[in-house]
């Protein structure tokens, strides 16, 4: 029997998609279909507000798709000496919650450190924020 699985593949590097695996050990062809576009529109609103992170109390990564965004920013050379210099070690001093585990190794990859990514939704990601100690978001 065949499949629509109507959703981006999974990342080349990552391997295989999960759904696509799964569903071929239960002896279904699963064929993927992407059904959206997506445009990063706000990246220098996105670094200037990184720039400055004593403005705010922490981060909250709700989807791999923000960290996306961040690594774009980082690209500039100017952008990414800027990270590296102070502002990684600025944000590192304050929360940074994700919701899941695919978004906290991202991450991990721009050099910060996640909270909360058992959570698995943003419900439960919400209640892990407000009980933790960390409330001056």
């Amino acid at each position: 029997m065949k499949v629509l699985l109507l959703k981006d593949p999974k990342d080349k590097d990552s391997g295989p998609d999960p759904y696509v695996k799964e569903l071929a050990l239960h002896g279904l062809e699963a064929t993927l279909i992407p059904v959206l576009s997506f445009e990063f529109i706000s990246l220098e609103s996105l670094f200037e507000k990184l720039s400055h992170p004593e403005c705010y109390g922490g981060l909250v990564f709700t989807s791999p798709r923000a960290l996306e965004a961040i690594k774009i920013c980082l690209k500039e050379n100017s952008k990414s000496e800027a990270w590296s210099k102070s502002l990684k070690q600025s944000w590192s001093t304050k929360p940074v919650y994700v919701v899941g585990k695919a978004t906290a190794s991202l991450v991990e990859e721009i050099g910060l450190i996640p909270q909360g990514e058992k959570s698995g939704n943003a419900e439960k990601l919400a209640e892990f924020i407000c009980s933790s100690k960390y409330q001056n978001l």
